[in-house]
C-alpha cells in the first residue's frame, strides 16, 4: 500500500496509508507512525503512540464492514500528534469501565484513554474517525 504524505498549514506533513480490514494491518500501522515520529525528532511519544495506533485499528479490525480503513498521523499544532483510523461504519465506539466474563476484549478505548491526552470521534455522511491525540511538552 502507498502511504501518502502530504503537506499541512502547521508546516508538518501529515502521514496517511490506505490497509487493508485485517488484524495484520496493525503493524503496518505502527511503522507508519514510527515513520512520522521520527521524521518529527519526536522519539518519545513512539511506544504510546503505536499502543494507540494498534488499538484504534484493532476497534475498526473488528467492527467495520468494508474492506480497507485508512490509518491517519498529523500534527495539528506543534506540540501535537494525532493518530486516527478512518472506515466505513458510523457506529460510535463506546469506552467500557466495566467488564465481564470475556478476558482482554474491550479494553481498547479504555487503553486509549489513559494513553492520549484526548480522544474522540469524527462522523462523516459514509463513516467515522476515531482519533486519539497525543501532546509534547516543553515543544
Amino acid at each position: 500500500m502507498t502511504v501518502t504524505v502530504t503537506p499541512r498549514p502547521t508546516g508538518h506533513p501529515g502521514y496517511s496509508q490506505t490497509l487493508p480490514r485485517q488484524p495484520e494491518s496493525a503493524a503496518e500501522a505502527r511503522r507508519l507512525v514510527r515513520t512520522a515520529l521520527a521524521a518529527w525528532r519526536m522519539d518519545g511519544l513512539v511506544e504510546d503512540a503505536v499502543t494507540v495506533v494498534s488499538e484504534l485499528v484493532a476497534n475498526s479490525v473488528e467492527h467495520a464492514r468494508c474492506a480497507s480503513i485508512r490509518v491517519i498521523v498529523g500534527r495539528p499544532t506543534a506540540n501535537t500528534v494525532r493518530l486516527g483510523v478512518v472506515d466505513r461504519s458510523k457506529v460510535l465506539p463506546v469506552l467500557r469501565t466495566e467488564f465481564t466474563s470475556i478476558p482482554l476484549r474491550g479494553r481498547g478505548l479504555l487503553i486509549v484513554d489513559r494513553l492520549t491526552a484526548r480522544w474522540g470521534t469524527e462522523l462523516y455522511p459514509w463513516g467515522k474517525q476515531v482519533w486519539g491525540e497525543l501532546w509534547v511538552e516543553g515543544r
